[in-house]
C-alpha cells in the first residue's frame, strides 16, 4: 500500500508524532547541559518534586488543560515546554510539506529538532553539547547517500563549514588575543555541512552572522552588553537554509546572471 502524503490523517499523525518528539526534546534541553540522564528519573514537578502522571504529560494538551500549572501544588510550568512541543509538531509538518513522505523528511526533522535543542541550550548555558554536534556530524555523513547529497559532498561540506569557522577563530585569537568563537560552534557547523553540503552551509554561516550582528547591535543600542550565543543564530539560519536555501541560491544566481 502506498501512503498518500496529502491525506489529512497522515498530516495529523505526523504533527502528533512531532509534538511527542518535542516532549522528549524538553528533557534533552533541560538535562543534557547539566550532565543528567535523559532516561531516569521520570519527569517531575519542579515545585513538589512529584512524578508527573502520564495523563498530565500529554504534549500540548496537558499544559493547556492544567493552565500551565502542576495539578498537585500549582507550581507554574514554564511556557517553554508547550512552545517546544508545538514548534516540533509544526516542524514535522514543515518537513512533510517540503520533502514529502521520504527518508530526507525524517532525517531533516530529526536534525532540525536537534538544532532547536542547540538553539535553546546555547542561549541559556552558552554551550553546545558534543553529544549533539559530533553525533549529528556522524549521522549526517552516514545518511548522506540517501539524502541526495552523497558521501563525498557531505564530507566536503563538514570540512568546509567547520574549517571556515576554525580559521576565523584562530585568526581572531591571533589578532585580538581573545577567543572570538567557541569550539562548539565549529563542531556544530561540521554537522550542518555534513547534512546540507558546502555551499548551503556557508550560507548558514552568512545568515547566522547577520542575525547575530543584528541582535548584538540592538542590545548595544539599548545600553546593554551583547551576549552572543552564536550557536542559537546558526541554528536559526539552518532552518532558513534547509527549507529555502536552494531557492535563495537560485534567486541569487539568476539575479547575478550566473545561471546560464
Amino acid at each position: 500500500m502506498i501512503l498518500d502524503a496529502s491525506h489529512p490523517l497522515i498530516w495529523a499523525y505526523v504533527g502528533v508524532v512531532g509534538a511527542c518528539v518535542g516532549s522528549f526534546l524538553n528533557v534533552v534541553i533541560h538535562r543534557l547541559p547539566r550532565g543528567e540522564s535523559l532516561m531516569f528519573p521520570a519527569s517531575a514537578c519542579p515545585g513538589c518534586q512529584k512524578k508527573i502522571a502520564p495523563y498530565d504529560n500529554v504534549p500540548i494538551v496537558s499544559w493547556l488543560l492544567l493552565r500551565g500549572r502542576c495539578r498537585r501544588c500549582q507550581t507554574a510550568i514554564a511556557p517553554r515546554y508547550v512552545l517546544v512541543e508545538l514548534a516540533t509538531g509544526l516542524l514535522a509538518l514543515a518537513c512533510l510539506w517540503r520533502f514529502g513522505l521520504t527518508l530526507p523528511a525524517l532525517a531533516f526533522f530529526v536534525f532540525l529538532s536537534a538544532m532547536l535543542a542547540v538553539a535553546l541550550i546555547d542561549w541559556e548555558h552558552m554551550i553546545i553539547p558534543d553529544a549533539i554536534s559530533l553525533g549529528f556530524l556522524a549521522i549526517g555523513v552516514a545518511v548522506s547517500p540517501w539524502m541526495g547529497l552523497g558521501l563525498v559532498r557531505s564530507l566536503i561540506g563538514a570540512v568546509a563549514a567547520g574549517g571556515l569557522l576554525l580559521v576565523v577563530a584562530v585568526l581572531w585569537k591571533k589578532l585580538r588575543g581573545i577567543d572570538g568563537m567557541g569550539g562548539g560552534d565549529i563542531k556544530l557547523m561540521g554537522a550542518v555541512g555534513a547534512f546540507v553540503g558546502a555551499v548551503p552551509a556557508l550560507l548558514v554561516i552568512f545568515f547566522g552572522a547577520m542575525l547575530g550582528a543584528f541582535f548584538g547591535a540592538v542590545v548595544l543600542r539599548r545600553g546593554g552588553q551583547a551576549r552572543i550565543a552564536f550557536g542559537t543564530f546558526l541554528s536559526a539560519a539552518t532552518f532558513v537554509v534547509v527549507f529555502f536555501g536552494n531557492d535563495l541560491i537560485a534567486w541569487y544566481l539568476r539575479t547575478a546572471g550566473l545561471n546560464h
